[in-house]
């Protein structure tokens, strides 16, 4: 299968005969796949404010290398990709969330949306789909469904054909992860973002409404000069689909302590900033802790994006900014 090398399992557990050295040990784990059964507690759905309602999850791992990695702390065990086989099972869950949620289903801003199901919370669904195919019977499958629903992913890769000509009934929005060249060394085994964009206009021309996830904001030196440069290269590549429905995330750059140490010892000598310059403590509900940035760099930031997307972008719409 895509020339990759197949073992069958004789249980139910995945023992990897991993080496002693953490690098290695890690590039081993990030070049396996492992085909499972989601159990019942992975079916049931979590809130994921501030994209969607809910987060479904056709996988849990991603065979990308960012070395900021919003995975790094929040899965368990060797980062290797989980796929699930049993997705009949999962996605004839969905119809008991219609109408439930708090992001888009009761948003007097977003309902028009409806019910919206996120699917790339905790892998990068496009990068599986050579090797699963779950990506597109789950865009088919929303394209069925007759109800105020629609499935989200977001994506670093850029082989959508096999999506371009699926029945998806305007019920799934693809938006492409993007950051500026500059930063682009923090994103390895991706695509480049060039190719993203046009991945994305190719969607659109298509009919699938589509967005921009800006993600992760990093307020670097020059990040004015870079970020106007990258909008400015998204106004073109979006421009010969004139009226598409456009939306836009900002997400800035963040991290835990927990994520910190990972993401160390999976890229040492990373030139990503993870020190305390600029940074402030933020703690969320569930009593753990963000280093996120200062109150006057996100005042910065969002006055900027704002302005520059009024101005490069003004037919898009931003969702949210965090």
């Amino acid at each position: 299968m895509q020339g990759v090398e197949v073992v069958a399992l004789t249980g139910d557990r995945l023992n990897l005969d991993l080496p002693d050295d953490p690098r290695r040990a890690y590039a081993a784990a990030k070049a396996t796949l492992a085909v499972v059964v989601a159990p019942p507690s992975k079916r049931r759905l979590q809130p994921i404010a501030p994209s969607a309602d809910w987060r479904v999850d056709l996988a849990e791992g991603c065979p990308a290398h960012c070395s900021y990695c919003y995975l790094a702390g929040s899965l368990k065990g060797p980062p290797i990709t989980r796929v699930y086989s049993n997705l009949d099972e999962i996605l004839d869950g969905l119809p008991a969330y219609l109408g439930q949620g708090a992001v888009t289903s009761r948003n007097r801003d977003r309902s028009h949306e409806g019910t919206t199901f996120e699917a790339s919370c905790y892998t990068d669904p496009l990068g599986l789909e050579p090797m699963t195919g779950s990506l597109s019977a789950t865009i088919a499958w929303f394209g069925r469904w007759k109800a105020p629903a629609q499935l989200r992913f977001t994506s670093k890769f850029a082989d959508v054909a096999p999506l371009l000509t699926l029945d998806h009934g305007g019920r799934t929005r693809m938006r492409a992860s993007i950051n500026p060249r500059a930063f682009a060394r923090f994103e390895g085994g991706t695509d480049p973002v060039a190719a993203r964009l046009a991945a994305l206009a190719r969607m659109a021309g298509a009919g699938y409404p589509i967005g921009l996830t800006i993600a992760p904001i990093i307020a670097a030196d020059g990040w004015r000069d870079a970020y106007d440069g990258l909008l400015a290269d998204a106004a073109a590549a979006l421009a010969p689909v004139p009226g598409c429905d456009l939306t836009i995330e900002l997400i800035t750059h963040r991290f835990t302590t927990g994520s910190k140490a990972v993401l160390d010892n999976w890229y040492p000598g990373s030139a990503l900033d993870m020190t305390d310059a600029n940074r402030m403590t933020n703690r969320t509900k569930f009593g753990t802790e963000k280093q996120v940035y200062d109150a006057p760099t996100m005042r910065s930031l969002r006055a900027f994006f704002e302005e520059r997307i009024g101005v490069l972008l003004p037919q898009s719409r931003i969702l949210y900014w965090t």
